[in-house]
């Protein structure tokens, strides 16, 4: 049984349930896997939901527990609420979660004390920022799990640390560069400009043209990020100043970064400037493309830096740290942490105005990362068996 819940996680399933459906082509009657797919429904909105499920070729969920919005508290508790009735009903071997988002630990939680094994798919990721959510979600999930599923070394090193056993971490690579490898083709088949202007909020000029390697992508949704009204006006200020004076800037406003913006009583200063291109949330192909041939990325997003350093786009990270230290400068990426302190984040744009693409593969980074997922756990099934 495989657990999602929010659009992070899946970019994560859908390699996953592709690799158990090759498995299942040439194993033996007795050696298929049955798999069942849980939607937690923790992104509800259309278009954060339904179209990447289209887009990724994500076979509709066999259970959707539709928990929506709320608290964190919230979300966990009507989550483990609603996921205990399916361990009951399915009562399945083993549990793969995968990321860090709340359905990953509640999930996990619930599984745990039906005595299913549980796979984590990302495991070992650290920031050492207890205040964010998702670490919280890290340590709960790696703790439970029997099976760690870890994307580079340094993960394996965070999780040993930890006092995990060595039998139970494999080394198995990026799950979200199998997405990328599969789905890159259909996203260089769209047009950058078609992608901006059919999705441009209402009240902007539409853009006469959007040329390969002169716009700035950004996109922001943490709340240390578009919470606070002085950091979000030096960010629009610096936006419509300095960047755009360089180049274009296209920013997908995630829906609370629009409601902040409109809170804040930035939304118009923004509208207004036409070298400014806000839009509203793309699809994944959408975003793909235009990653591909943009000048620098400006975001928070850590699966957008994974993506950056596999393209080789210059970023800049408004964090101050980082659960994917692979992806920074100085362990071979082309990542920049910066914060938000706008005379850092000048700093960093200015030194990135200066670096040319260069992508990174981290070692098996490969596009078959699912597969030895798959792998992993019927290896760890056979082992049990025995």
């Amino acid at each position: 049984m495989s657990v999602v819940g929010a659009r992070p996680n899946f970019m994560k399933i859908a390699p996953f349930i592709e690799a158990i459906d090759r498995y299942n082509t040439s194993a033996s009657l007795g050696e298929k896997v049955e798999h069942i797919l849980v939607h937690t429904g923790q992104h509800y909105d259309d278009n954060m939901s339904r179209t990447f499920f289209e887009e990724l070729g994500i076979p509709q969920a066999d259970i959707n527990l539709e928990v929506g919005s709320g608290t964190h508290a919230e979300q966990i508790a009507h989550t483990m609420l609603s996921f205990e009735p399916v361990m009951l009903d399915y009562d399945p071997d083993w549990v793969v979660v995968v990321g860090d988002v709340n359905a990953t630990s509640a999930c996990s939680q619930v599984a745990k004390k039906y005595n299913a094994r549980i796979a984590h798919i990302e495991s070992g990721l650290r920031s050492y920022d207890m205040t964010m959510p998702e670490e919280v979600n890290r340590l709960i999930t790696d703790r439970l799990s029997d099976l760690l599923l870890a994307p580079d070394r340094m993960s394996c090193d965070n999780l040993k640390r930890e006092g995990a056993s060595e039998k139970s971490i494999e080394l198995v690579g990026n799950i979200m560069i199998d997405t990328l490898e599969k789905q890159i083709e259909k996203a260089d088949e769209l047009d950058l400009l078609s992608i901006v202007s059919e999705n441009l909020y209402e009240g902007q000029d539409t853009l006469e043209s959007l040329n390969e390697g002169q716009y700035c992508l950004v996109t922001i949704h943490r709340p240390c990020n578009i919470d606070d009204s002085s950091i979000m006006d030096d960010l629009v200020s610096w936006f419509g100043t300095e960047v755009s004076d360089d180049m274009t800037v296209v920013w997908p406003v995630h829906p609370r970064a629009k409601k902040m913006l409109q809170q804040f009583n930035l939304w118009d200063e923004m509208i207004n400037n036409p070298r400014i291109a806000l839009t509203s949330p793309l699809g994944y192909h959408e975003l793909l493309r235009l990653n591909r041939d943009v000048r620098m990325m400006i975001t928070d997003s850590g699966g957008l830096q994974e993506e950056c350093c596999v393209l080789g786009t210059p970023t800049i990270v408004l964090r101050e740290n980082t659960e994917r230290p692979i992806t920074l400068r100085e362990n071979g990426g082309i990542c920049m942490l910066a914060g938000n302190d706008i005379e850092v984040v000048k700093q960093k744009y200015q030194e990135a105005l200066e670096m040319d693409r260069r992508p990174y593969r981290p070692e098996l980074w490969d596009g078959k990362t699912a597969e030895r997922c798959v792998e992993a756990i019927l290896s760890m099934d056979d082992c049990t068996a025995d």
